[in-house]
Protein backbone atom coordinates (compact mmCIF):
# COMPACT_ATOMS: atom_id res chain seq x y z
CA UNK A 1 0.00 0.00 0.00
CA UNK A 2 1.22 3.24 -1.07
CA UNK A 3 1.48 5.69 1.66
CA UNK A 4 1.06 8.61 -0.12
CA UNK A 5 -2.91 8.02 -0.95
CA UNK A 6 -3.63 9.13 2.47
CA UNK A 7 -1.41 11.56 2.59
CA UNK A 8 -3.59 14.98 3.93
CA UNK A 9 -1.66 18.19 3.06
CA UNK A 10 -1.71 21.49 5.00
CA UNK A 11 -4.62 23.81 4.96
CA UNK A 12 -2.43 26.51 5.35
CA UNK A 13 0.31 25.91 2.62
CA UNK A 14 -2.76 25.14 0.03
CA UNK A 15 -4.04 28.88 1.02
CA UNK A 16 -1.04 30.43 1.44
CA UNK A 17 -2.13 31.49 4.36
CA UNK A 18 1.24 33.13 6.37
CA UNK A 19 0.06 33.99 10.12
CA UNK A 20 -3.01 32.44 11.69
CA UNK A 21 -4.89 35.04 13.96
CA UNK A 22 -6.29 34.46 17.25
CA UNK A 23 -9.51 36.08 16.94
CA UNK A 24 -10.65 34.15 13.80
CA UNK A 25 -12.67 32.13 15.41
CA UNK A 26 -14.34 30.49 12.63
CA UNK A 27 -10.86 28.93 11.23
CA UNK A 28 -10.06 28.13 14.83
CA UNK A 29 -13.33 25.97 15.57
CA UNK A 30 -12.15 23.50 12.35
CA UNK A 31 -9.07 21.94 14.22
CA UNK A 32 -10.70 21.66 17.56
CA UNK A 33 -12.85 18.47 18.28
CA UNK A 34 -15.83 18.29 19.75
CA UNK A 35 -14.42 17.69 23.12
CA UNK A 36 -13.02 21.47 22.30
CA UNK A 37 -9.12 20.01 22.25
CA UNK A 38 -6.89 20.87 19.65
CA UNK A 39 -7.27 18.17 16.91
CA UNK A 40 -3.27 16.68 16.51
CA UNK A 41 -1.79 17.00 13.35
CA UNK A 42 -2.25 13.63 12.01
CA UNK A 43 -5.49 14.40 12.46
CA UNK A 44 -6.03 17.21 10.32
CA UNK A 45 -2.53 16.84 8.30
CA UNK A 46 -1.30 20.20 8.75
CA UNK A 47 2.49 20.75 8.84
CA UNK A 48 4.55 21.48 11.98
CA UNK A 49 5.27 24.84 11.78
CA UNK A 50 1.55 25.52 11.17
CA UNK A 51 0.54 23.44 14.02
CA UNK A 52 2.49 24.85 16.27
CA UNK A 53 1.37 28.41 15.02
CA UNK A 54 -2.62 27.01 15.62
CA UNK A 55 -1.61 25.72 18.71
CA UNK A 56 -0.36 28.89 19.85
CA UNK A 57 -3.81 30.87 18.37
CA UNK A 58 -5.82 28.71 20.18
CA UNK A 59 -4.71 29.08 23.26
CA UNK A 60 -4.52 32.73 22.95
CA UNK A 61 -8.24 32.92 22.08
CA UNK A 62 -8.95 30.84 25.11
CA UNK A 63 -7.33 33.48 27.37
CA UNK A 64 -9.16 36.21 25.63
CA UNK A 65 -12.13 34.18 26.15
CA UNK A 66 -13.06 33.95 22.43
CA UNK A 67 -13.04 30.15 22.62
CA UNK A 68 -14.23 27.93 25.86
CA UNK A 69 -11.36 25.49 27.70
CA UNK A 70 -13.64 22.75 28.42
CA UNK A 71 -16.99 21.52 26.79
CA UNK A 72 -20.58 22.11 29.34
Amino acid sequence: MNSNTNQKHCYFCIKNIREIDYKDIELLRRFISAYERILPKRKRGTCSKHQRKLARAIKRARIMALLPFVKK
